[in-house]
């Protein structure tokens, strides 16, 4: 994959001891990687929430979420995914990637397993036929 890499602008405001959930943006052609990291929960959803609707508007064929260094995640990250899903002109084209124990846990409890394509790596999300 021949990526752009985007430095990630930080929207909120962040005290030192948690992890900025935006952790990278990464850009080839009509495909677009976000790469979340730490907590996501109520407190930093917005800037979960600004990144991913600012990518899914802009129609990527395939946007892929990618949670490998996510810790936790709470409803209202998980409201944040099906939002940006939503968004996005093909829904088939919003893939999680990656997800760890608790991560995959929130995805299988909240049903959201069933209606994202989850993937064990963001290159099995990208080799996915959409």
């Amino acid at each position: 994959m021949n990526v752009e890499s985007q430095p990630v602008v930080r929207v909120g405001v962040h005290d030192g001891l948690r992890e900025p959930p935006v952790a990278g943006i990464d850009r080839d052609g009509a495909t677009v990687v976000v790469r979340l990291a730490g907590e996501l929960d109520l407190y930093n959803a917005h800037e979960v929430r600004a990144v991913l609707l600012d990518e899914s508007g802009k129609g990527p064929e395939r946007l892929v979420v990618e949670l490998s260094r996510v810790t936790f995640v709470d409803s209202t990250a998980l409201g944040v995914l099906i939002e940006a899903r939503a968004k996005l002109p093909n829904k088939q084209g919003f893939l999680v990637a990656g997800p760890q124990v608790e991560a995959r846990r929130a995805l299988e409890v909240s049903g959201l397993d069933r209606h994202l394509g989850v993937y064990d790596s963001v290159d099995d999300a990208l080799a996915a036929e959409l």
